[in-house]
């Protein structure tokens, strides 16, 4: 079985593939821009190869594209984005997941949807060391621990590092879906309650029960990384027991958005979502 090219490969060559074609260009015209064969083209265009930062840009100013794109594609193309925070963990993090967190690094906003769990990029150590127990995948005790210290990492480079613009909407359910021990629920509702009313990068909504059908009541978790100098560009990661799946269609990322933004308007507001959270939390 082959597998698909990596998504961040998939990004910048179907965003080259558009540019060209919005201006009439054939893969010989742009195979003459780096002087190569259009083969070489075609497989940067369908992200079986990567592509270097040299002829990315030429290939970018000779398409006429603005800076900020050009900033963005190139983040995406540089061979170092697969050596980050990840690469530690990478034994732990399965197939399009850590796929997806490569990209995540480089997103200026992510939006992510989770019915049963806290989403990750909130979980305590101890939430998230419980979570591992469950994962039939992690056999060993050593594994469960990478995991959860993988979770705390991520949170490290995203939070702490990158800091892009982040909506978070939790299903109700996740607030009573006991994970771990009652201590490690409290725990975790209580550093919630506390991320929910801070107004900075972060947004919290609760999505309630009484909130009625969805159009993402038949997915258990979503993640959506957006880039604002490039909206064309995005990346939808499905949640799944063996790491889930990446789109990164236009289709799937305006679908996926219209979804999210539905979903945002059926929560609470996050004033009244951390009201709730402090409420379970017992503060």
């Amino acid at each position: 079985m082959v597998s698909a090219p990596p998504v961040r490969r998939r990004l910048v060559g179907r965003a080259l593939r558009r540019y060209r074609e919005n201006l009439g260009y054939t893969l010989e015209d742009a195979a003459r821009v780096l002087e190569c064969h259009r083969t070489k083209i075609s497989r940067v265009e369908t992200g079986q190869r990567g592509i270097r930062g040299k002829e990315l840009r030429e290939l970018l100013d000779a398409y006429g594209v603005a800076a900020g794109q050009q900033a963005i594609l190139a983040e995406l193309a540089d061979p170092r984005g697969a050596f980050g925070w990840h690469r530690e963990y990478a034994a732990v993090l399965p197939g399009a997941w850590q796929d997806y967190l490569i990209v995540e690094t480089a997103a200026s906003s992510i939006s992510a949807y989770d019915a049963q769990r806290i989403p990750g990029l909130l979980q305590t150590r101890a939430y998230a060391r419980a979570l591992a127990e469950a994962d039939p995948a992690l056999t060993q005790e050593a594994a469960r621990d990478r995991a959860a210290d993988a979770v705390l990492a991520r949170q490290q480079a995203i939070l702490g590092e990158h800091r892009p613009e982040i909506r978070l909407v939790i299903g109700e359910a996740a607030l009573h879906q006991r994970t771990g021990s009652l201590a490690v629920m409290d725990e975790q509702l209580t550093a919630l309650g506390r991320m929910a009313g801070d107004s900075g990068n972060v947004t919290v909504q609760v999505l309630p029960f009484d909130s009625g059908a969805h159009a993402a009541a038949g997915e258990g978790s979503l993640a959506i990384v957006q880039f604002t100098d490039a909206p064309e560009l995005g990346v939808v990661h499905l949640g799944g027991i063996s790491g889930g799946v990446c789109l990164d269609s236009q289709d799937d990322l305006a679908a996926y958005t219209r979804a999210f933004e539905q979903l945002r308007a059926f929560a609470l507001s996050p004033a009244q979502s951390a009201l709730l959270l402090r409420g379970l939390a017992g503060n």
